[in-house]
């Protein structure tokens, strides 16, 4: 079915009788109860009752913790909807009634609410399976915020052992006033890696410094030099992020450390750049730890995350056309390319074209309150993903259903075949 004015028809029709309360209820549940990467037990499970419920053939642990529903409902294409479950360590402040309940581990990046829209939206097309014929699977991953879900998942026979896709379909929740729903054809999300670095010192006593080499000087040279690599070697056209996240040394005031160790994060959106950015760091430190008389070469790892995310173009303007007659042309915009990442793509198989969208999900008033008069201003102010004040208003709920099973129904074959 391709014709957007009647899969948005039919998307009204099949979710008509959405219960918005059992909807708010699993979602609140699910953002009291977070789990960390890879430790998802007690939302997969929830996620596979409710696909059992619904009529799934489900299988779970897949990479220790994902789960996987299948709905095979005749000839067709095969479907795929992907939402990710697991949460962050940050200490919740956002004072909701159903905060979390686990000490300093918050769902700060709405993978609640995508769980709680995939179980929606795999129930309203079990529920209305007589209107569509295919096959339909539903990926509940783990560990995307560990930047190792999707291809642990892939490793553990993702591919083998389910119906190849021929789309895969994902969303993710994101600030900005609630009830619009951003689209980027193309490449829209930004390549990850991770830098782990260890500079080598001659440790020793604090009075004494001239008999040491002080890693902890070193190191802060590098995070100072490193600020140059954006600024000075990549050019003003080519999108680049350097972040030194973490800087570790030393355990008493009087010790100089025998080493310290950075971590870096960079986001790149080319393959050449991305290439010139690591020399660039891996010079840097090489060369700064030369310069201080480092007793050994220091240590630099790369630990490649997320690949860019390239939305199939055919398969993005099919999907937001539905989204425009579903919710108005008004709502539907281009994002424009982002520096986050997702592992998401990796889910995809060679070959096989994916789309990947946004819901925002600012409250109202919050937004209003939000200084600033563009949008880019407003959406610096208000709380976003990673924040322990984000807090998704509950009207994207049953929307953000309806973006899923829309999707779905513009890829699925209908109406299904009818049974002997």
């Amino acid at each position: 079915m391709s014709d957007p004015a009647e899969v948005a028809r039919l998307t009204r029709e099949v979710t008509a009788g959405l219960e918005r309360a059992d909807l708010e209820d699993f979602y609140r549940d699910l953002h009291r109860h977070p789990e960390l990467s890879f430790r998802e037990h007690r939302t997969a499970a929830r996620l596979a009752g409710r696909l059992r419920a619904a009529g799934f053939a489900v299988t779970e642990g897949v990479a220790r913790t994902g789960v996987v529903g299948v709905l095979a409902n005749g000839d067709g294409p095969v479907v795929w909807l992907r939402g990710d479950m697991d949460a962050l360590p940050v200490r919740e402040a956002t004072g909701l009634d159903h905060a979390s309940t686990v000490d300093g581990v918050m769902h700060a990046c709405g993978h609640d609410l995508h769980i709680t829209w995939l179980a929606g939206a795999a129930e309203v097309l079990a529920a209305a399976r007589e209107t569509w014929s295919g096959t339909l699977v539903v990926v509940g991953q783990p560990a995307e915020e560990a930047e190792g879900g999707a291809a642990a998942m892939v490793a553990d026979g993702l591919h083998q052992r389910f119906p190849r896709p021929d789309v895969l379909l994902g969303q993710h929740v994101t600030p900005g006033p609630a009830g619009f729903y951003p689209h980027t054809s193309g490449l829209t999300l930004s390549a990850s890696d991770d830098i782990d670095v260890v500079v080598h010192g001659v440790g020793g006593h604090g009075a004494r410094p001239e008999s040491t080499v002080d890693p902890v000087v070193t190191a802060a040279y590098v995070v100072t030099r490193l600020q140059g690599v954006v600024s000075r070697e990549v050019a003003a056209n080519e999108s680049v992020v350097l972040t030194v996240g973490r800087f570790h040394a030393g355990t008493k005031p009087n010790i100089i450390p025998a080493e310290a160790r950075l971590s870096l994060n960079v986001r790149t959106q080319d393959t050449k750049v991305r290439e010139r950015v690591l020399a660039a760091i891996r010079r840097i430190v090489e060369g700064e730890c030369a310069a201080a008389g480092c007793p050994a070469p220091p240590e630099v790892t790369v630990v490649p995350g997320h690949p860019v995310t390239v939305n199939d173009a055919v398969l993005d303007e099919e999907v937001a056309a539905v989204h425009r007659e579903l919710f108005g042309a008004d709502r539907v915009f281009d994002f424009g390319r982002a520096m986050g990442s997702e592992d998401f793509s990796l889910l995809a198989p060679a070959g096989v074209p994916y789309d990947y969208w946004y819901v925002t999900s600012t409250p109202a008033e919050v937004w209003e309150a939000a200084p600033g008069e563009e949008l880019a201003q407003k959406i610096d102010a208000v709380p976003g993903n990673h924040s322990p004040l984000f807090a998704p208003d509950l009207s994207v709920v049953v929307p953000g259903v309806r973006t899923l099973v829309s999707a779905a129904l513009s890829r699925l074959t209908g109406p299904a075949p009818l049974k002997a």
